[in-house]
């Protein structure tokens, strides 16, 4: 394996080499950079014409650039050199500098997108796939070929002027009416009696189960101003964590393994203790704390499992850890909505928190919940726009892999042998339909790297597609450089790590040098 490793990199540079030349001579000549300056009737234009030349060096032939270029990345392959030039923007700013500043905006602005469009449309593949045919089947296929066929700025379009200035609107009185409830109430319900599947009798209860409980809550909502002032509170997060409990012991054991069901809901009764132990510590919260806080929950989680151990002591321990997980993230939550009046009425936020623009409120100040809940609600609307319109291909993928998989003879077997479909489905087949979504995620984190160009048009985030476009516009190519050095060395790596992943994922496959 290290051999084909070292083969697939060696591989890789060549072609990046390759690459690299073709677009910087590309870009060098798509345009006139001193175009702007030509047509200029300032008295000093002359100037301006040689700072520009001097500092794009346009005296020097494009390859002989390019390899000066070269010269300056090639430090930055050197740890120990202490420098990485990879040449200054027409402004003058190192492009390590910009590169910095906009990868940071633009991960920022993609990943959450991007874990949630694969989580979501991996689940809603299988879902389908599980009930091929159906109304259900039908009805989400239907809305992903939908969301996928809409163009990205129309969805962002549409998003600002609902999800931004009608909510905004709406916050500052926020009651439903009764009948807008019980309407909301009976479209959940609905849904809910479409998805469950079985005999009419159980989706009727499903979905009148669903209608009240939905339509209450916006009635509750709506009465107490829970909008203004959010909470969740430790009854909700203690029935919330045991409904959790139960669906992960249910997707990973099994209900039958009452140890792994019992581990679950011990880390839930843990989870409470710990609502009210982390609470003064959370008023000084910092990023590194909550990291630090949710490897401690895991690991509580696992400690659990393996105490309360069982036929499977792995299964106890994956149950526990990942309800631990999920019931502190309920907790984090709680202390977010808790941070949510003082947000609201914060004089830069003016009552509208949902943001259109920009990557943060300019000039906000504030403690760590108040300045991460303005960085949530500016990803909030592109956040979305971007999960429905990639939505799609997972789902998709992951379908179409998913029923090629239930078809195979491995899976008959695994059937007669007496396993139950939930062992048939996770265990077998579920493990083998994500070779092809392990591919598909590989070129997508390339595309992640590079940005959402045309999002972070609409939405005026400067990230690596804002950077990318500006050194197009200005013909300047260190800009275009960088990005293409960030974007093809990612892509490269992400698509060996998935070749590596089909051995792990398939034992048939085996990676020779």
């Amino acid at each position: 394996m290290v051999t084909y490793i070292v083969r697939r990199l060696i591989t890789a540079a060549l072609i990046l080499l390759g690459a690299s030349f073709l677009v910087y001579l590309l870009t060098a000549a798509s345009g006139d950079p001193l175009e702007q300056f030509r047509a200029s009737n300032a008295p000093n234009r002359q100037q301006l014409i040689d700072a520009r030349t001097e500092l794009l060096q346009l005296e020097t032939p494009a390859p002989l650039r390019y390899f000066r270029w070269l010269g300056g990345a090639a430090q930055c392959l050197v740890p120990w050199a202490g420098s990485c030039d990879l040449g200054r923007n027409i402004a003058g700013q190192p492009i390590t500098d910009a590169l910095g500043h906009a990868l940071i905006q633009t991960l920022t602005l993609v990943t959450g997108a991007t874990v949630l469009a694969i989580l979501i449309g991996i689940t809603l593949g299988i879902v389908t796939a599980l009930r091929q045919y159906s109304t259900l089947d039908y009805g989400v296929t239907f809305m992903a070929f939908l969301f996928f066929s809409l163009p990205i700025f129309w969805v962002a379009v549409l998003l600002k002027e609902f999800g931004a200035i009608g909510f905004n609107n709406f916050l500052r009185n926020p009651e439903v009416p009764l009948p807008v409830s019980l309407g909301i109430g009976a479209v959940c319900g609905l849904l809910t009696a479409v998805a469950a599947g079985g005999p009419l009798k159980r989706r009727l209860l499903a979905g009148g189960a669903v209608f009240v409980f939905v339509a209450a809550v916006l009635i509750y909502f709506s009465a107490t101003g829970w909008f203004k002032t959010p909470g969740l509170g430790p009854v909700v997060i203690a029935v919330a964590g045991v409904g959790i409990a139960f669906a992960v012991t249910l997707l990973s054991a099994g209900l039958k393994n009452r140890k792994a069901l019992q581990s679950a809901l011990i880390a839930v009764g843990l989870g409470l203790v710990a609502y009210f132990a982390v609470q003064p510590l959370l008023d000084e919260a910092t990023f590194p704390m909550i990291v630090l806080l949710a490897i401690a929950a895991v690991l509580a989680g696992i400690g659990i499992g393996y105490l309360v151990g069982g036929y499977d002591r792995g299964q106890s321990m994956r149950a526990a850890a990942l309800t631990s997980f999920l019931v502190g993230f309920l907790i984090i939550l709680d202390r977010y909505m808790q941070a949510w009046p003082g947000y609201f009425n914060n004089s830069r936020v003016r009552g509208r928190p949902i943001a259109t623009i920009g990557a943060s409120t300019p000039n906000i100040e504030g403690d760590f919940w108040i300045l991460s809940l303005d960085s949530f609600t500016h990803l909030i609307l592109p956040t979305t726009a971007l999960v429905l319109i990639s939505l799609a291909g997972y789902t998709r993928f992951t379908r179409a892999s998913m029923l090629e998989i239930m078809n195979m003879d491995y899976i008959r077997t695994a059937r007669a042998k007496g396993l139950s479909e939930r062992t048939v489905v996770m265990r077998h087949a579920f493990r083998n339909a994500l070779i092809p979504i392990a591919t598909i995620v590989a070129f997508d984190i390339g595309g992640l790297i590079g940005g959402a160009v045309i999002t972070e048009s609409v939405f005026s985030v400067r990230g690596m597609g804002f950077l990318f476009l500006d050194g197009i516009t200005h013909v300047d190519p260190n800009p275009v450089m960088g990005v293409f050095i960030c974007v093809a060395i990612t892509a490269m790596v992400f698509n060996l790590i998935a070749d590596l992943a089909y051995s792990a994922l398939d034992p048939r496959v085996r990676v020779k040098a």
